[in-house]
């Protein structure tokens, strides 16, 4: 914190300077835009489509906050190095953070890009008539249907990132004069394959506002929208797997069957919303916004899964040249051969599945627990599974705000919401086989009673053909109520807000299968977790003059554990992790402002500490050959930082413009680690882990941009930046920094610092460009055109983040090498609109 508070007098004091004293327009309320937002195909990686971006939905017209989430978007940069859950994302008022793991998920929306336009973003700890919000800002989108002006509007982009085509049809009829609006739009994004080989795109979405004004005090609004997707995923390799395969992009997903290329890691996901409003006006200078809402459908993301079978992915490192030993009748020098010279090799072997599977003939006994019953037929060795995550949601949410004088702004809101997660996994398909076995394979390996193995001790032995339910399946119920209220007090030199809330939040689990290893605790009702949390935050701003402001705000809040992190082990059993408790979040920062009809600057630091964090992991163990629970508690963090941002002016029709955000994000604690082997309910062992001062990693914590933007009086606009990208850790493997991961090494053994140390990749920068053209015709039509081109230079071996892997070996620490992701190369992105 030393260097930093120097650091940023520095900036802050070019800025300090005499100005005549004229109050400007830059007082009124700022128009917030969203720009387009580059969303890697990473970003969606795990099967709950998270998005580490925090910054995904924040932007206005403040050049650090646009800047950030659009340009160092392409390289995971997270505002202030904060996750999604400490953004709260609404729609019209209601939060729409996922209530088991708190991220905010764009895809639900996405290509709905003209529905989502109109939003009120406050950032950082800033105050929200609409919600408490968390340390990284709230962002409320307005979709009410008389919020959209009167217009037509079509739209097509082609670009070679994760699409290549959209189309988008926008319709809106404003308020019209019996009172009625309307607005609908619609989208397609698709792509036979993306940036990466073996993926593909195809997504649809569709949105409709409906309001009806009944009399100058009652509106009533009905809003629905979703977004069916499915997409063939990329994985992330080694730096072996990626030189033998000649691409830092080497995607190990996908494979030829027929000729054609198969993805074996496909999302399938549509989550529509549903939301009923009753916009009053009670009277003069108050609202109240009262919704009823529910969102409800699909979510999937399929997988290969193999029983009595080698592993099949062909970047597991017994297939490897680097693995000392034959596989499958290949040395090492045959595997990197083959690897070099042969794709098929290198890629999935659908045909090779199906061949086996045809040939696989067997009888099952007792059927369902039934003697007698026999079952024969061709057992699939490998099938394709699909892991579903299945979403109800129902909720009320009211919105109170009321100007009682022209000083004093009262805001309050209630949310209420009952949540249903129903996960579970169904065969997708059998790839030529007849049947699967609902058994654990792992327990069939470890235990000498076959009760053990049984996934579904109810119906034992089961038979699953495609579309069965198989292996887990619970229902997370998780139950939020929330209240807050806020006072905005504005005067001629100062402004301050005071915020204050509360919330109630339970979850359980429900478990619809009777696990043979955990017969007593995965059927049925689990315990509730009941939590009872609240928040404050406070702000001042000081208007030193008419374009001089500084800024100070304060948050401390408590926050339940979220269901996802909270289970030992939740597919199998309702066993929660010990001294788990509510999250305490404490935050801060200081800003300098500066406006003028010629510089737009902001200047910041900030301060924030998370404290008693969950950390929940499921990885194979190599020493123990079976998949293990890793749950960290007590995880603390610091993130500290500032940001700049200067748009200047230079002339009629050219802006300078530059931004740098530079943090230490970092943990503060020794948390206490409990492993267990998820095939059992015994503890392996309780063991300290020295994570004080290893830094957060996966992502730049310094980012800087410099750019200059030229629009004409004849509607031509074009620019050019470059960006650089510094302070790169990777993700650590929390068990590498134990007492026990070292305990064959004496203190000087070289070997040791490779496994404590946490690597830090280089810097990086990259050039983008745009231009575009806009017309108007008869001042009725208008057309646009605009032309970008990310990362111009190409350049591909620039490691923006990585990940240590969970599973490693003491003894030979390279074994299982980290895995990075890399800036993709060229990307173009062409927009044409045509509007009326």
């Amino acid at each position: 914190m030393r260097n930093y508070l120097t650091i940023l007098c520095c900036l802050f004091l070019p800025f300090i300077v005499h100005s005549q004293e004229i109050e400007p327009d830059s007082t009124k309320p700022a128009e917030v835009t969203l720009p387009e937002i580059i969303v890697l195909a990473e970003e969606l990686e795990d099967d709950n489509q998270s998005q580490q971006i925090s910054g995904l939905l924040q932007s206005s017209n403040d050049i650090f906050v646009s800047t950030a989430g659009y340009v160092f978007g392409q390289t995971r940069f997270k505002i202030r190095g904060f996750d999604s859950e400490n953004t709260a994302i609404l729609i019209n008022g209601l939060p729409v953070n996922d209530r088991e793991t708190g991220r905010a998920y764009w895809s639900t929306w996405g290509g709905l890009n003209d529905a989502t336009r109109n939003k009120e973003v406050a950032s950082g700890i800033g105050p929200s008539s609409y919600s408490f919000g968390g340390p990284g800002g709230v962002t409320n989108i307005e979709t009410r249907a008389s919020s959209f002006n009167k217009q037509t509007k079509f739209t097509y982009s082609s670009t070679n990132r994760s699409y290549r085509n959209r189309a988008m049809f926008t319709y809106s009829t404003g308020l019209m004069d019996n009172g009625w609006a309307f607005t609908a739009s619609g989208s397609r994004r698709w792509a036979q394959e993306g940036y990466v080989d073996g993926t593909f795109y195809d997504a649809w979405s569709y949105f409709v506002s409906v309001e009806k004004q009944i009399n100058k005090r009652h509106s009533i609004g009905l809003v629905g929208f979703g977004a069916p997707n499915k997409r063939g995923r990329n994985g992330v390799s080694t730096e072996e797997a990626n030189t033998l395969a000649g691409s830092n992009y080497y995607n190990p997903y996908w494979g030829y069957q027929n000729g054609e290329k198969r993805n074996s890691r496909i999302n399938n996901y549509h989550q529509p919303m549903i939301i009923l409003s009753h916009y009053w006006v009670p009277a003069e200078k108050t609202k109240v916004t009262t919704s009823a809402y529910i969102s409800f459908g699909r979510g999937g993301s399929s997988a290969l899964e193999w029983y009595d079978a080698p592993d099949p992915r062909p970047d597991y490192y017994r297939n490897l040249p680097s693995y000392d030993g034959d596989v499958n009748g290949l040395t090492p020098s045959e595997r990197e051969d083959l690897w070099l010279n042969d794709e098929s090799f290198r890629q999935l072997d659908w045909d090779y599945y199906y061949f086996i599977n045809r040939k696989n003939l067997y009888t099952v006994e007792n059927v369902d627990g039934i003697e007698g019953n026999t079952y024969t037929g061709n057992l699939s060795n490998y099938i394709v599974e699909e892991r579903r995550n299945d979403v109800n949601q129902y909720g009320l949410n009211s919105n109170y705000k009321r100007e009682i004088t022209d000083n004093f702004t009262l805001s309050a809101g209630i949310d209420l919401s009952i949540y249903k997660t129903h996960q579970y996994k169904t065969v997708l398909d059998l790839l030529g086989g007849d049947f699967y076995l609902n058994i654990d394979k792992f327990a069939e390996r470890d235990f000498i009673d076959p009760i053990a193995a049984q996934n579904d001790l109810d119906h034992p032995n089961r038979v699953v053909k495609e579309g069965d339910i198989f292996g887990y399946d619970y229902t997370g119920n998780v139950n939020d109520y929330s209240i807050f209220v806020q006072g905005d007090f504005s005067y001629a030199k100062f402004d301050y807000y005071v915020s204050l809330n509360a919330s109630y939040d339970e979850f359980w689990r429900t478990g619809h299968m009777r696990n043979g290893k955990y017969p007593e605790n995965s059927y049925g009702d689990s315990d509730k977790n009941q939590f009872t949390n609240y928040g404050a935050k406070a702000g001042v701003t000081y208007k030193i003059t008419g374009r001089h402001f500084i800024v100070a705000n304060a948050m401390y809040l408590t926050r339940a554990p979220y269901f996802r992190s909270s289970y030992i082990s939740v597919r199998t059993r309702d066993q929660i992790v010990n001294n788990i408790t509510s999250e305490k979040v404490l935050s801060g920062d200081l800003s300098y402002n500066y406006r003028s009809p010629y510089i737009q600057a902001r200047a910041s630091a900030y301060y924030t500490t998370f404290t008693d964090q969950i950390y929940s992991r499921s990885f194979y163990h190599e020493a123990l050959n079976s998949f293990v629970n890793y749950q960290m508690t007590g995880v603390d963090k610091v993130h500290l930082g500032m940001e700049l941002g200067v748009d200047a002016k230079v002339s009629q029709s050219f802006n300078l413009y530059g931004v740098l955000a530079t943090g230490q994000y970092y943990y503060n604690s020794r948390p206490t680690a409990t492993i267990s082997v998820d095939n059992s309910s015994q503890v392996l062992s309780n063991r300290t882990v020295y994570l004080e001062d290893y830094r957060v990693g996966g992502f730049p914590q310094t980012a800087m941009s410099a750019g200059v933007k030229y629009r004409s009086s004849n509607y031509i606009y074009a620019g050019a930046n470059i960006n650089y990208y510094d302070d790169i850790f990777i993700d650590i493997n929390p068990d590498r920094r134990t007492a026990e991961a070292v305990a064959n090494y004496g203190p000087d053994y070289p070997d040791r610092l490779d496994i404590i140390e946490q690597e830090k990749l280089d810097p990086g920068f990259t050039l983008d460009a745009h231009v575009g053209k806009s017309w108007r015709i008869d001042y009725t039509y208008y057309i646009s055109i605009n032309f970008s081109v990310n990362n111009i230079l190409n350049t591909q071996d620039f490691a923006f983040g990585g990940y240590e892997q969970y599973r490693y070996d003491p003894f030979d620490i390279n074994k299982f090498p980290p895995k990075y992701f890399y800036m993709y190369g060229r990307q173009y992105y062409l927009n044409i609109n045509f509007r009326f």
